[in-house]
C-alpha cells in the first residue's frame, strides 16, 4: 500500500545461483556493467534506489578485487507518492540492468522487466 502524500519504500529481492555475482552498483573497474534499477513514471515518483554493502571478490579474470553482490540480498526503492495521485490498484514498473559472472567468465548483459502492483490509499 502507498499513501498518497507519503513516502513509501518498496523493496526488491533478488537471489543469484551459487557461484556467480553481478557487479555493485558502484563496479571496482569502470568497464564492468553496474546493477541498475531504474523505475517508469508512474503513480509515484523515485526518490532513492539503495543498494546493500557490496564485497570485496577476487576472481581469476581481474588483476584487482571486485564490487560485487552475491546470494540474496534486497535493492529498496524510496517512492514519493503525490498527494494528488489517484487512489486504487495501480503499478510500479521498471527495469533492472546486470550481468552474471562467476570466477571465469561474465555472461551477456540482461535487462529485466520489473513490474510491482501497489494500492493507492489516501
Amino acid at each position: 500500500m502507498l499513501k498518497a502524500g507519503a513516502t513509501a519504500e518498496v523493496k526488491l529481492k533478488l537471489a543469484l545461483r551459487a557461484g556467480y555475482h553481478v557487479n555493485s552498483n558502484t563496479p571496482s573497474d569502470k568497464y564492468l556493467i553496474p546493477l541498475r534499477l531504474t523505475w517508469n513514471p508512474g503513480p509515484a515518483q523515485v526518490e532513492d534506489v539503495v543498494f546493500p554493502k557490496p564485497q570485496m571478490e577476487k576472481v581469476a579474470f581481474s588483476p584487482n578485487p571486485l564490487s560485487v553482490f552475491t546470494g540474496q540480498f534486497e535493492l529498496t526503492t524510496r517512492f514519493k507518492v503525490p498527494a494528488t495521485a489517484a487512489p486504487g490498484p495501480s503499478a510500479l514498473i521498471g527495469k533492472l540492468r546486470y550481468q552474471a559472472c562467476n570466477d571465469r567468465m561474465c555472461l551477456t548483459p540482461k535487462n529485466l522487466d520489473v513490474a510491482m502492483q501497489v494500492d493507492i490509499v489516501r
